[in-house]
């Protein structure tokens, strides 16, 4: 039974466990926190880069990435907050996926 065991499967379960682990993390350091609180708490990082994309026009910097993350945050009926958990989370999921795709393709 051990043996039926496919390398696809182990990366996907791995890529899960690391898409959750970012998402809770995050949920943990910017839960109940405001606006600043949540900005110092994901400043630099991947999630911010991304949400920045998803920033209202003619806005950059901090304006960019706030305005992004609650952007993200009200597909799922959420503010600020729930878009810093999906923008964190959502580049640990799109590399699991890849890295899934190369081995499943490989295996």
């Amino acid at each position: 039974m051990a043996n039926s065991i496919r390398k696809h499967h182990a990366v996907a379960t791995g890529g899960t466990i690391a898409t959750v682990g970012t998402g809770a993390s995050t949920a943990a350091t910017v839960g109940g926190a405001s606006a600043s609180g949540i900005m110092s708490a994901t400043a630099g990082t991947s999630g911010a880069a991304l949400a920045s994309s998803f920033g209202a026009a003619g806005t950059s910097g901090a304006a960019a990435v706030s305005s992004g993350m609650a952007s993200v945050g009200s597909i799922v009926g959420g503010g600020m907050g729930a878009g810093a958990i999906i923008t964190a989370a959502a580049p640990v999921a799109v590399a699991s996926l890849a890295v899934w795709g190369l081995v499943k393709w490989f295996d």
